[in-house]
C-alpha cells in the first residue's frame, strides 16, 4: 500500500506502477482506449485528471484505490506558565 498525500507522491506511484508491470504508456494507452500522449499528461498531471480516468488506470494495471481514515491526533495542552516573577 502507498499513501499518496500529495501530486507528486501520486504522479511516481502511477509511473512506478506502470513500469513494475512492464507496460509502456502506449500500451497502457491501448487498454484503456486513449493515446500513449494522454497516458503520459495523466502521468505528469494527476491532479488535473478526473477520479474516473485515475481509477480506470489503476484498475487497468491490475491494482485498487483505497480511501483510509487518518489516525486522530490528539493535542495534549501544555500546562500554562506560572504568572510573573513573584515568589511568595
Amino acid at each position: 500500500m502507498y499513501p499518496v498525500d500529495t501530486p507528486q507522491q501520486l504522479r511516481s506511484i502511477l509511473r512506478a506502477l506502470r513500469k513494475s508491470n512492464k507496460v509502456t504508456q502506449a500500451q497502457l494507452g491501448e487498454r484503456l482506449g486513449v493515446s500513449q500522449k494522454r497516458i503520459a499528461q495523466i502521468e505528469s498531471a494527476p491532479e488535473l485528471t478526473s477520479y474516473d480516468q485515475i481509477a480506470r488506470l489503476v484498475s487497468a494495471l491490475g491494482a485498487h484505490l483505497y480511501i483510509q481514515d487518518a489516525p486522530v491526533v490528539h493535542h495534549v495542552a501544555e500546562p500554562s506558565p506560572p504568572y510573573g516573577n513573584d515568589t511568595w
